[in-house]
């Protein structure tokens, strides 16, 4: 294999930092530089700012080239793990530990610094690359403009808010976690919509039909991995078997209340029947846990004297 001669870091910041947080390249230099200092003593480094990126995104970033060989003994770093990696001649070593302590260690420095951060530890629901997030910048300038000339022309206008394909997979895939209660209707539900879930690996994978080469669950987010699909499929599952449960034991807990009405009936008033009670009325109210319940047993109660009535 070949010899690993240098390691590249880059540091980008939010394209928003310099309007909102003042954020310049001279001053992300001196955080580059302070960066590496700290976290790759004992290299030769080349630090360098960029005031954009190669789309024009506006984004400054940092970039950071070191030596993979230690020119001098250094002290042990958290990330260190080997008595190898203190010492003079030996090479830098770029492992997972490594890597999640850097990550900490510049959402530490956005934070000390005021500037825009996500977390880079702990994943994103929906992971939207700087490339999709100008795309989308784009397509909506595009159909605000072409929104304004349809509307002054006296034409119906499109849609007021511009999709990637990328946004539009995700709520297609949303749409189907949101009924699906198996791993086998999921995939039907996305059929329905020309999309095909592939699993390779332990790994979920989306074919849209305009495309021949699927998006991995990895490029939308999160939420659209195998992980977190079954969780929610599952709950789906418990959530419809709940449901379907109530739906059996009603006919039985009318009977025994009409039962029970009927044996300690002792006055007129008892078999008064009463309005039932809008329950998502009163929690829009503000209604509590303890009212919804109280409302629950009500109604239950009011069918019953309803039946029993019915019966008389």
């Amino acid at each position: 294999r070949e010899d690993v001669k240098s390691h590249h870091y880059i540091i980008s910041f939010d394209p928003r930092d310099g309007t909102d947080n003042g954020l310049t390249v001279d001053r992300a230099q001196e955080l580059g530089e302070q960066f590496c200092k700290e976290h790759f003593p004992g290299h030769q480094a080349l630090v360098c700012t960029h005031p954009d990126g190669h789309n024009h995104s506006g984004n400054i970033h940092v970039h950071i080239v070191i030596n993979s060989l230690r020119i001098y003994e250094v002290p042990l770093l958290p990330y260190m793990d080997r008595p190898a990696d203190t010492r003079e001649g030996c090479k830098h070593r770029c492992t997972n530990a490594a890597m999640e302590y850097f990550k900490s260690e510049v959402m530490e420095m956005c934070h000390r610094e005021g500037l825009y951060q996500i977390d880079l530890l702990n994943g994103s629901k929906e992971r939207i690359t700087e490339r999709e997030y100008w795309a989308a910048k784009k397509g909506q300038l595009a159909l605000d403009k072409e929104n304004a000339v349809r509307e002054a022309a006296g034409q119906p206008t499109k849609p007021t808010k511009f999709e990637t394909d990328k946004a539009k997979l995700r709520r297609t895939i949303r749409q189907a976690l949101s009924q699906a209660g198996s791993f086998d209707e999921f995939s039907s539900l996305l059929l329905r919509e020309g999309v095909t879930v592939k699993e390779s690996r332990g790994r979920l994978s989306y074919l849209t039909p305009d495309r021949t080469k699927p998006i991995t669950a990895r490029k939308l987010g999160d939420d659209f991995d195998k992980a977190a699909v079954l969780v929610l499929l599952t709950q789906n599952a418990h959530r419809a078997a709940e449901q379907s449960k109530a739906i059996l034991e009603y006919p039985a807990a009318v009977k025994k209340l009409s039962q029970g009405e009927k044996t300690t009936k002792t006055t007129p008033a008892d078999n008064t029947l009463q309005r039932m009670v809008d329950r998502e009325a009163k929690r829009a109210e503000g209604k509590g846990v303890g009212y919804d319940r109280w409302a629950a047993k009500h109604n239950l109660k009011q069918m019953a004297a309803t039946v029993t009535a019915y019966q008389q």
